[in-house]
């Protein structure tokens, strides 16, 4: 019986009889003589008795593929090993031959371990007086490459590849007890998947890729051998050098192993080693920087997905571990990114600011129904490389985040975001009406109220007391919610807030997803002090640009809320959905914030703004942002907003089918006036991009209010009204005398 017959039943024991076998197995080893001396034939056979069955294998680290909403334009991908496992059939078969002729050409005699190889290699080595020759086949490679990836410790990973003889030893046990359960195709193609070729480049796929811009089945003879000769030393025999000696010895050499195993022919030889190296290199992106330069601007939304990522517990139980599954996890993400939505707001936001304005102006797109965001968009290059950036105005020496930046300007992250001004005006009439106040609830509106909200001083105040005004003279007068909001008349709504309560203001705009980053927010909204915050209404607190595009379109869904959602589909390395809690991980998650009739009611005061018309009640003669309407030419509502001094300007539209939020502000200094000609910057662009992300789909119409609120008053309503008109015709006539005591 030979050896190999022996090893294959098992039969060690008779190893001990014949010496000379055990005797190479151990001594044979690509080690120094050394490390073998004082082993001897009886030990060597027991160690390798001793040593462990099974080999346990872990899935290696894989790419993760990230692409737009068409799934075909890839976006990025993450990874820490570039590597996508193929079958064997997707590999050219010259890719096999040479592989096989320049690591093991027994391989497909041998069942494990090569005895031929071993006693060869102990010749070599005891001539050299060192280590001349290995006596590992593939088998035995690929066992170190899989004890490698399986390692969970820093020590297990030095003993998977540390130059001893008991990693020999386990390698040659494992290789044995493998090949009785794989096949030689099974083995082939887990070490070509596994192996690594240099340049970044794990397995064969990633190194077709890299080297010549191809797949593995398209390989040719010259490129195949290239790509095994490296497997013995990437950085060796790197063809991407300038002096390409080292590399075309080594294709030559794997070349006429090839032919000395008979995989190719003479003149095929010949012919192949005349041939220069010609490679195509490429560069995988990797990570949301690693996007191409003309489409920098989805990093924005990449590194939003990955923010996104990090929180979801489908992908482990802490960020760290979530971000270390997103880059060896082997997934298919297919996102909600549109490119044409994307392009189109790159358009238009840029026609009004280019990429070296300190101004951002930013926009995201968000689909009304399921959270899906359609866009991330802003005048900035995602980039590390800030060394062009103009110094930061307010900080000596730091630079400023313009023309390049990785900052999440739009969401995600831990930027607090920018003051939204009048927009959080929904805020207050959606609890208004989810109270039950119809639309037609009517007040009084001076140029300046005096309110029972306690303030420190400053230009709004009245001794302790805040008392904001209008923008205009002509909003004095009495107004309801479709012209109090379609005017934006800041004493309307401060007189809204006091009567539902300012608390429930700020707790609907928690319910619609709200989220306070800063210290002041935090505190301002707390139970304790909700009710005091008066200011709320308009606007004074931080916002993200993505937070208010799903707010509105919550309202466009009808009151359904869905959490904002950057993918579509995410499939795991084996093809099927990843999943959490029995349901996939790209659900929507939904839930009714507020009723749909409360919904459709906002919608009604809300199309006053935009110059569409309210359908159940008089818009009071004119809107902010009529332009909208103009530029769009189908059913549009929305909401503008400035702060104090101009600091920001912000537009949030929406038609059933799509809501945006596009805003105008200096993520440097927050206190920067934007100019007062911006005021209709984000304006155009919603009403833009809109445009031309619903060309060719159908006017979809919003649903009327019901009659219960729009005008739905008792008597007993009717005379508190009355009260309260006589209270503010008293506080009116007090702020009139106190204001020309100020004069």
């Amino acid at each position: 019986m030979s050896y190999l017959h022996m090893v294959a039943a098992g039969k060690v024991a008779p190893l001990v009889r014949t010496g000379l076998i055990a005797g190479l197995v151990i001594a044979g080893l690509a080690y120094p003589l050394a490390a073998v001396a004082g082993l001897g034939v009886k030990a060597g056979t027991e160690a390798l008795q001793a040593m462990p069955e099974e080999l346990i294998e872990v899935p290696s680290a894989q790419t993760t593929y990230v692409y737009a909403n068409d799934g075909k334009t890839l976006l990025t991908m993450f990874y820490e090993e570039h590597r996508r496992p193929i079958k064997i059939e997707d590999m050219s078969p010259y890719v096999t031959q040479a592989i096989v002729a320049s690591e093991d050409s027994r391989f497909y005699e041998h069942n494990g371990v090569d005895a031929k190889g071993v006693a060869r290699a102990f010749v070599a080595n005891q001539q050299a007086g060192g280590v001349s020759q290995g006596a590992s086949t593939l088998t035995m490679q690929y066992v170190r490459m899989a004890l490698r990836d399986s390692a969970q410790t820093p020590k297990e990973a030095l003993e998977a590849t540390e130059q001893t003889t008991q990693r020999k030893l386990r390698e040659m046990r494992l290789a044995i007890e493998l090949e009785k359960r794989l096949s030689k195709q099974q083995i082939l193609e887990r070490y070509l998947n596994t192996a690594y070729y240099g340049h970044r480049a794990y397995g064969i796929f990633a190194a077709a890729q890299v080297f010549f811009s191809k797949t593995p089945r398209e390989l040719n003879l010259t490129e195949a051998a290239l790509l095994a000769g490296l497997v013995k030393a990437p950085s060796a025999y790197d063809p991407a050098t300038n002096d390409r000696k080292a590399a075309t010895d080594r294709r030559n050499y794997v070349i006429d192993q090839m032919l000395k195993i008979k995989a190719i022919t003479l003149s095929q030889a010949t012919e192949a080693k005349r041939e220069k190296i010609r490679l195509k290199l490429s560069s995988p992106p990797n990570d949301c920087i690693g996007i191409a330069n003309k489409h920098n601007n989805w990093g924005f939304f990449c590194d939003y997905l990955r923010s996104w990522w990090k929180e979801q517990p489908a992908f482990g139980p802490t960020p760290q571990e979530r971000e270390a599954n997103l880059r060896r996890g082997g997934y298919r993400v297919i996102t909600s990114l549109d490119p044409k939505i994307q392009a189109s707001a790159m358009k238009h936001i840029l026609d009004k600011e280019k990429r070296r304005s300190r101004i951002a102006h930013g926009q995201v797109i968000i689909e009304p129904g399921t959270g899906r965001v359609l866009s991330l968009a802003v005048n900035r290059r995602y980039s590390l490389d800030q060394k062009g950036n103009p110094k930061h105005s307010r900080f000596k020496g730091v630079k400023g985040n313009y023309p390049n930046t990785v900052n999440p300007l739009l969401g995600g992250g831990d930027m607090a975001g920018y003051q939204a001004g009048s927009t959080f005006k929904i805020f207050t009439m959606l609890a208004a009406l989810d109270e039950g106040m119809p639309l037609s609830t009517s007040f009084y509106s001076p140029p300046r109220f005096y309110s029972k909200y306690i303030t420190a001083p400053g230009p709004a105040t009245c001794g302790v007391h805040w008392c904001p005004k209008n923008s205009t003279p002509s909003m004095t007068g009495r107004q309801t919610m479709w012209s109090g909001f379609g005017k934006s008349v800041n004493t309307y709504f401060v007189q809204l807030e006091q009567k539902v309560g300012a608390e429930k203001a700020v707790k609907m705009a928690e319910r619609l997803g709200l989220r306070w980053r800063t210290e002041v927010d935090r505190r301002l909204a707390s139970p304790e002090h909700a009710s005091e915050w008066g200011a709320f209404t308009l606007g004074v607190s931080d916002v993200t640009p993505v937070e208010m595009a799903n707010v509105f379109a919550t309202v466009a869904a009808e009151g359904t809320y869905c959490q904002p959602l950057p993918v579509e589909a995410i499939r795991t390395r084996d093809g099927t959905d990843a999943v959490y809690k029995g349901k996939p991980v790209a659900t929507p998650r939904c839930h009714r914030a507020v009723s749909a009739d409360v919904a459709r009611a906002a919608t009604d005061a809300a199309r006053c703004v935009t110059g569409y018309g309210a359908a159940r009640g008089g818009c009071g003669g004119w809107g902010t942002s009529e332009m909208v309407y103009g530029k769009l030419k189908r059913p549009v509502a929305g909401k503008s907003g400035t702060t104090d001094a101009n600091k920001t300007a912000w537009f949030c539209g929406f038609t059933p089918q799509l809501a945006a939020a596009a805003f105008v502000a200096d993520p440097d200094n927050p206190e920067m006036n934007v100019g007062s000609n911006r005021s209709t910057t984000s304006k155009f662009t919603v009403a833009e991009t809109l445009k031309d992300a619903l060309k060719g789909r159908p006017k979809a119409k919003f649903t009327p209010p019901s009659d219960d609120l729009v005008d739905r008053w008792s008597s007993r309503d009717r005379d508190r009204d009355r009260d309260d008109d006589r209270d503010r015709d008293r506080d009116r006539d007090r702020d009139r005398d106190r204001d020309r005591d100020e004069d």
